[in-house]
């Protein structure tokens, strides 16, 4: 599994005091996200766009492509991938604890967000998380293993901000599903906003990166 980091380099001569990790979309690379979230990041925070490994793809005839887990089906009721959705959340966990143990980033200044099947383990790491996480960035997803909350729901991540962005318009992860994770989420969370925007398929939007980079500012403030 690869990683790509940022351009701030020299923010405070390397060492950060925040740090973001976001997760790609099914056949994408930590590269493809890259650049855009590194533009609208602070300078003091690491950023880190990891890349899923290659592995056959139920929903795409068993193709090999870039995945955190296998997709299985359509619906949002459908089967899931339990084993590889806890592989794929032990992955970030060890992303989470190498920059707590090795870079003293603490847990509470670490972002996690991601994109379409990278924001659904992004939702699935930081609910379920043992510490409280600094939020979360959820675009374009769903949350996986839906039935098993509010059970799941780790009591230290109650009040960790989380901010879910879809487009109306997604055919791709329709708009029911965003819906459908809001329910589940609103009422056990203390800090939570969904936001939908017209007119946005399975994609982001300039609207939607300015409203992504106040999110981020304030969860990770100056230290």
């Amino acid at each position: 599994m690869a990683s790509s980091g940022n351009n701030n380099t020299n923010a405070n001569d390397g060492k950060y005091t925040a740090a973001m990790i976001f997760l790609h979309g099914l056949g994408d690379t930590g590269q493809g996200w890259s650049d855009s979230i590194g533009a609208i990041i602070p300078p003091y925070c690491k950023l880190i766009c990891p890349t899923a490994p290659s592995i056959p793809i139920t929903l795409n005839g068993g193709m090999k492509m870039t995945s955190w887990f296998d997709l299985m089906a359509l619906s949002a009721d459908g089967p899931e991938d339990i084993e590889g959705i806890k592989k794929a959340n032990s992955l970030v966990l060890k992303m989470i604890e190498e920059e707590e143990a090795k870079h003293s980033i603490p847990c509470n200044r670490i972002l996690i967000g991601g994109f379409s099947q990278g924001g659904a383990l992004a939702l699935h790491t930081a609910l379920r998380h043992p510490k409280s996480l600094a939020g979360v960035l959820a675009f374009s997803c769903w949350l996986p293993l839906h039935k098993e909350y509010p059970a799941a729901l780790n009591q230290a991540n109650k009040g960790v901000p989380i901010f879910q962005c879809h487009g109306d318009i997604d055919l791709i992860v329709p708009r029911i599903w965003g819906n459908k994770t809001a329910d589940i989420l609103r009422p056990l969370l203390t800090t939570y906003n969904f936001k939908v925007y017209p007119g946005l398929a399975h994609s982001s939007s300039n609207e939607e990166m300015k409203d992504a980079a106040a999110f981020i500012a304030r969860c990770l403030p100056p230290k």
